[in-house]
């Protein structure tokens, strides 16, 4: 196969979905994207983020198939099985050793499972779909470079815990680690938002023309389901990107709006009888939030269908008449609840505050930004997208494409074609490369000493702000075993978030061959990942190479390679 066979894989919180581009070299055209729904009557350009499992926990279905089978299910039923929702942000900040996830019932599953049977699906559907169009039997996943997307603000605990599950779901195997790209999302859907025309955007504040000249300013703000990630970038001479402040962001995306709207179910319903509700009928429960997301695109009032089973538990709890409390903004009529416009909007302002608290600070710090790119599917949101006009409107020009949801997907199949696109890249962390010594206060200054877990220990700086991808530009440090009886040997690289700080925090690679020869690691930047070869200099027949993803300080994979 070619080199320009790419398959990108958008991971969202609340839909997924996939593009692909599997033209010969040479010639120009756009990503094809997989349409969903179709046996539903539907026509949608990703899938629902929700996957079923069986009670033995073997997977059924992902995405509408899932969500379809688990509506349809009775209540003891529906308890049986396994049934996950928006579950792509429990990763954040979280602990992901053995990590377990709970499924719409409260049953926990290994959250590795989760994310490697979604990705194995999508994995197997692309495949079959490609099979499908080019009438050939069968593709073997190793054929394609693979795009993963990521939030921007996952650290690389996360990416490393996504690397994992696409391995256990076979997109990339041992040997073929270099066919996986992990990507951030607002990167991606940057760089399709340039090769937009203007009449490609709902909100264009009248420009007659998306300008690249050199100096122009852009800044994005990917508004997803989970993650709100936001970046800012620089056109240089040439065309390529430069990245002028690292990545921002939270976790108050779409998701959170949807948690005001449950709570608020909570509130408006008798004590008690939502989350009994949710209990017996969990598949009901989920289509009330299902329809939601979809009407909270709105900028007016909403009804939403009012479940027969729901009515009941209210009325016998309350009466008839008091089938939701009065004076929180919503009413029922007939088999609807109506939330009047004011209280839908309340839902939004933990979310848009939060937005608006980071881009104020982006501001302050980057000057003369001329472009906003609103993507992501939250930025289909007319609440969310009006109350950023009238914020900053007035600094700069405010783009939001017609099709939000899929220019990260898009983007993502660019840069599997062409990563040098993006020329500059601001890396969150500071890396250090560090060796254990004895400490001389004499040259503490000179040679800036540091402390990490305790030890002290001097430094070589590997690479701070800005390492630049596409650079190609390679970096050796040579080590010796501290001791003559020193049987094995650990390269450590160290990252803090701070320019100069004065802890730094740790992280170790595996261990190279036991040697007591002195050792040579040669580290190359020219991808979104940093790659690092371990040589021992004795005999050069001894060597480890191992890939740390871009803003990591951790070894992702290790492949040992004997030859010379």
């Amino acid at each position: 196969m070619d080199d320009l066979c790419v398959i990108a894989i958008d991971f969202g919180t609340a839909f997924s979905g996939y593009a692909f581009n599997i033209s010969a070299r040479g010639e120009e055209s756009d990503p094809r994207l997989k349409r969903w729904g179709k046996e539903y009557g539907l026509e949608t350009p990703k899938t629902p983020t929700c996957i079923l499992f069986n009670e033995d926990k073997t997977f059924l279905s992902f995405g509408y198939e899932a969500q379809m089978k688990f509506k349809d299910m009775r209540g003891e039923e529906a308890k049986k099985h396994y049934f996950f929702e928006d579950f792509k942000m429990t990763l954040y900040k979280k602990k992901l050793s053995d990590l377990k996830i709970k499924d719409a019932s409260g049953k926990p599953l290994e959250a590795l499972k989760v994310f490697s049977e979604s990705l194995r699906f999508l994995k197997d559907d692309a495949l079959k779909t490609i099979s499908s169009m080019t009438r050939v039997m069968a593709f073997n996943p190793s054929f394609f470079t693979w795009v993963l997307t990521v939030p921007a603000i996952w650290d690389e605990s996360d990416k490393q815990f996504m690397i994992e599950a696409a391995k256990q779901a076979g997109i990339v195997t041992e040997g073929r680690e270099e066919n996986l790209l992990i990507v951030p999302e607002p990167e991606a859907a940057f760089i399709w938002c340039m090769k937009l025309q203007p009449d490609e955007f709902i909100l264009k504040n009248h420009i007659k023309s998306l300008h690249q000249s050199p100096g122009t300013r852009y800044i994005v703000v990917d508004c997803g389901g989970g993650a709100i990630d936001m970046t800012v970038h620089e056109v240089q001479h040439g065309g390529a990107l430069k990245e002028l402040h690292k990545f921002s962001g939270n976790n108050l995306g779409g998701q959170t709006v949807n948690r005001k709207f449950k709570q608020f179910l909570r509130e408006i319903f008798p004590d008690g009888v939502w989350d009994e509700f949710q209990q017996n009928y969990p598949s009901l429960a989920q289509g009330i939030m299902y329809e939601f997301t979809h009407l909270k695109q709105a900028d007016t009032g909403i009804k939403f269908s009012l479940p027969l089973n729901l009515r009941l538990l209210a009325e016998k709890k309350a009466g008839r008449e008091n089938i939701i409390k009065s004076g929180l903004g919503a009413f029922c009529y007939g088999y609807y609840i109506h939330i009047r416009r004011d209280r839908l909007m309340s839902f939004f302002d933990e979310s848009l505050q939060g937005i608006t608290q980071i881009l104020i600070e982006i501001f302050d710090s980057v000057l003369h930004i001329n472009y906003m790119l609103l993507v992501g599917g939250f930025a289909q949101s007319k609440i969310l997208q009006q109350h950023i006009i009238e914020w900053f409107g007035r600094q700069c020009e405010i783009l939001c494409p017609f099709r939000a949801q899929e220019t990260t997907v898009h983007g993502a199949v660019e840069l599997g074609i062409n990563l040098q696109v993006m020329n500059i890249h601001k890396s969150s962390y500071a890396y250090r490369f560090p060796v254990s010594q004895r400490l001389d206060e004499r040259r503490r200054k000179e040679e800036n000493y540091f402390t990490a877990k305790g030890i002290v220990k001097n430094e070589d700086v590997l690479r701070k702000e800005g390492v630049g991808v596409g650079s190609e530009e390679t970096r050796g440090f040579r080590r010796s075993p501290a001791t003559a009886g020193q049987a094995d040997m650990q390269m450590t690289f160290n990252h803090s978030s701070r320019k100069n700080p004065d802890e730094w925090g740790e992280e170790k690679d595996g261990p190279l061959d036991r040697t007591t020869s002195e050792l040579k690691l040669e580290t190359e930047f020219g991808s979104t990942e940093i790659s690092a070869l371990g040589i021992q200099l004795r005999s050069h027949f001894c060597k480890k190479s191992v890939t740390v993803v871009f803003q990591s300080f951790c070894m992702c994979s290790a492949v040992n390679d004997s030859s010379t």
